[in-house]
C-alpha cells in the first residue's frame, strides 16, 4: 500500500529534532530506514536541498530551507510529486508558524511537539491521494521537480552517512549534484564565441605591449596587466557560461566589473567604439549567464 509513514522537521545547523510524527509502526526494515533518515538529519547541510534515498521498501524524501529540513519516510510506490507536496505544505505551515529567531534558539529536542497535529492531519490527507484537498498543488510540483529534480543519494552516500567514509559527502561542498544547466541556446553560443574573441584580442594586445616594454622602458607595464586581466575575466564568463558554480550570478557580475575596469583603464589605447564593443560583449556573456538556470537529469515524475 502507497502511503506516507513517518515525518519530521528538524534544525539543518545541528539536526537537533524540532517536531515529528507519532509513530508506532515496529517492523524491522522500516526502523533501519529511520535509523538511515536520523543519520541525515545529522548531515543535510552538506547534501543538496532536495534528495531522495531508496532504503529498500522504503523511500527518504527531505528539503531544507531556511535552516530547517523536512524529512519523510514513504512506501518505495509512493509517488514522488506527492512526497514533495507533502513536504512542500510542512515547510510552509511551519515557516508561517515558528518564527526564524525561535527557531535557532530552541535548546531541547521536539521543543515544537505541537507542530505534529499538522504533520497528523497533513498525513492523512495525503495517505488519501484521490480527495480533491490532496491534488491543489499537484500540477506546479511536478513541473518544479522536471525542472529541478531531486538528486538520488547513492549507496555511496548512505554508507557516509552512517559513517563508514569521512570523505565522501565533501563532494557536495560548493556545488550541488543535481545543478546540471539548462541546453546552450544560439545567443548563448554568440556571447561564448564573441567573448572568447575579446579574450583573444586582449591576450594579442597585452603580448605586443610586452614587446614594446623590452623595447622602450618608458612604456608602461600596468596596461599590460590590464590587457591580461580583461582576457582573464572574459575566460573567466566563458566557464561559469558552460558549468555550475555556487555564487555564478555574483562571479560573472564580478568579472563583468573587471571587464569595464580593465577597459577604462585603456582608455588611452583604445577608440569609443572599441571600449563599447568589449563592454557590451561583457554584458552580453552576464546576461546570458543569467539566463541559463540549472537543470537536473532525473527520471520523470508522474502520480
Amino acid at each position: 500500500m502507497s502511503m506516507v509513514v513517518f515525518a519530521s522537521v528538524v534544525r539543518v545547523g545541528d539536526g537537533l529534532p524540532l517536531s515529528a510524527s507519532t509513530d508506532y509502526e515496529q517492523d524491522k526494515e522500516l526502523q533501519e530506514t529511520k535509523r538511515h533518515l536520523k543519520g541525515l538529519s545529522r548531515k543535510l547541510n552538506q547534501f543538496p536541498d532536495r534528495c531522495t534515498l531508496k532504503s529498500g521498501s522504503y523511500n527518504i524524501n527531505f528539503t531544507s530551507s531556511l535552516g530547517v529540513g523536512y524529512l519523510m519516510v514513504c512506501t518505495a510506490s509512493y509517488p514522488n510529486v506527492l512526497a514533495f507536496c507533502f513536504l512542500d505544505e510542512l515547510q510552509k505551515e511551519f515557516i508561517v508558524t515558528y518564527d526564524t529567531k525561535r527557531i535557532s534558539s530552541a535548546v531541547r529536542p521536539y521543543s515544537f511537539i505541537e507542530f505534529d497535529t499538522f504533520i497528523q492531519k497533513t498525513k492523512q490527507r495525503y495517505n488519501s491521494p484521490r480527495s480533491l484537498s490532496t491534488k491543489i498543488n499537484l500540477a506546479d510540483m511536478q513541473t518544479e521537480i522536471k525542472l529541478r529534480p531531486p538528486y538520488q543519494l547513492s549507496p555511496e552516500d548512505l554508507q557516509a552517512i552512517n559513517g563508514f567514509s569521512v570523505h565522501a559527502p565533501s563532494k557536495y561542498k560548493g556545488i550541488a549534484p543535481t545543478q546540471v544547466l539548462e541546453p546552450v541556446t544560439l545567443p548563448g553560443v554568440v556571447s561564448c564565441v564573441l567573448s572568447i574573441l575579446c579574450g583573444g584580442l586582449n591576450l594579442l594586445r597585452g603580448v605586443h605591449a610586452i614587446e614594446s616594454i623590452l623595447q622602450d622602458d618608458d612604456e608602461d607595464f600596468n596596461y599590460v596587466i590590464a590587457f591580461f586581466l580583461g582576457t582573464a575575466a572574459c575566460l573567466y564568463q566563458c566557464y561559469l557560461f558552460a558549468y555550475f558554480s555556487v555564487w555564478r550570478d555574483v562571479k560573472s557580475f564580478l568579472a563583468f566589473a573587471l571587464i569595464c575596469l580593465s577597459n577604462m583603464y585603456l582608455y588611452e589605447l583604445r577608440n569609443m567604439w572599441q571600449i563599447l564593443f568589449h563592454v557590451a560583449v561583457g554584458a552580453f556573456m552576464t546576461l546570458q549567464i543569467r539566463l541559463r538556470q540549472p537543470l537536473g537529469k532525473a527520471p520523470d515524475y508522474n502520480v
